[in-house]
């Protein structure tokens, strides 16, 4: 492998992937990389991936390398974290099979990742599946037990100007295929109009596809400002001692925010807020539900999230995975059908039409003719 570009350097690959252009080489630190990330990053067209640290898990069958592998996107892995001091932002890079260089000297080696080697690994990940389940199933009941009062009336919910009572609500979080589902989901938004929460990067995937969202709720670390700046009422994920670091930068803005003070995920209080106010329904799309969504976001329990889905639950409908239920494809045959429906009336119209019928009988005359019947 030979590739040589512009390179971009960010500890978070989130935010590298919003400034990256097409054909530059993603610097990264990014440990266990995961789906998401690996999306954005193909979604910048980027040239070539390398990681400080180790792409791969030992506890679990990540696909963030997978899913870069396949679309053609190469990675060096696991350099060492000191080449995100010495390579500074916008230099060129010179990657020669697993050697990284700067200026035409070495600066770190790595591996050369193929999709074997990652295809091995997490069949054996897969294989220690059972002795990670168990441990996250422990973590999870025991930070329960100490944020049961999440879900029995311990939280102090903001009063926010948006009214829910009678309404459908639409919880958006930037998840695993989230535009996909979004966009399923499509013609349900257009005529129910629920409202529209926005947790964090999700408010943009909103605007992306046309829509404004009534609320955004999050720490408010990947929220372009464009999205801040929409109009829409603020709600900042604050730590339950009360310390909301997301506040400073809605400051530094001018705008105004309600705190929110809770443990657990952005999106479980989105649903708990919709829930506490009324709503109808609650429509997620894109949030996480499982082991595997928990552990690549670096959690190892899901204690807040098992408890909110238990109460609210009778009224939750998780659309993540509703595009891939139901792809159509057209057919061939469907398409002759709808053809041949069209072209019998018309037949029929034109075999009617005096003109038509004179034509008709001097090519059958002129057929006659040259045939001698």
């Amino acid at each position: 492998m030979h590739v040589r570009s512009i390179a971009r350097v960010d500890k978070r690959t989130k935010d590298l992937a919003k400034r990256i252009h097409a054909n530059e080489i993603a610097v990264i630190c990014h440990h266990e990389l995961d789906k998401v990330a690996a999306d954005s990053l193909i979604a910048a067209k980027v040239k070539a991936v390398v990681n400080a640290v180790p792409s791969l898990s030992d506890d679990y069958p990540n696909l963030g390398p997978i899913t870069l592998l396949e679309a053609g996107i190469p990675i060096i892995d696991n350099v060492g974290k000191e080449v995100m001091e010495k390579i500074q932002d916008g230099v060129e890079l010179e990657i020669r099979g697993n050697v990284v260089y700067l200026g035409g000297q070495i600066l770190a080696d790595g591996m050369i990742l193929t999709l074997q080697q990652v295809k091995e690994h997490m069949e054996q990940s897969r294989s220690r599946m059972d002795r990670v389940l168990s441990r996250f199933i422990h973590n999870t009941l025991d930070y329960a037990k100490n944020e049961v009062d999440f879900v029995c009336g311990g939280l102090r919910i903001p009063e926010v100007g948006t009214t829910f009572k009678g309404r459908h609500t639409l919880i958006v979080v930037r998840g695993h295929n989230y535009k996909q589902d979004l966009n399923a989901i499509k013609s349900y938004i257009d005529e129910v109009q629920p409202i529209l929460i926005g947790v964090d990067g999700g408010a943009d995937a909103l605007l992306e596809f046309g829509y404004t969202p009534d609320l955004i709720i999050g720490d408010m670390d990947s929220t372009t400002d464009k999205a801040l700046c929409s109009g829409a009422e603020l709600v900042v994920h604050a730590y339950p001692d009360g310390r909301a670091p997301g506040m400073e930068r809605i400051e530094a803005m001018g705008l105004s925010a309600k705190v929110f003070p809770a443990p657990g995920t952005s999106e479980d209080i989105a649903m708990m807020l919709a829930y506490e106010k009324g709503t109808e329904l609650i429509v997620a799309v894109g949030t996480h539900s499982n082991m595997l969504d928990f552990l690549e976001k670096g959690r190892k329990g899901m204690a807040s999230t098992f408890l909110v889905r238990l109460k609210v639950g009778d009224i939750l409908v998780d659309a993540k995975g509703v595009s891939q239920l139901y792809k159509s494809r057209v057919k061939m045959k469907y398409i002759g059908q709808i053809l041949l429906a069209g072209l019998v009336p018309l037949v029929v119209v034109i075999a009617m039409a005096p003109p038509t019928r004179e034509l008709f009988r001097l090519l059958v005359l002129n057929v006659r003719l040259i045939f001698g019947i």
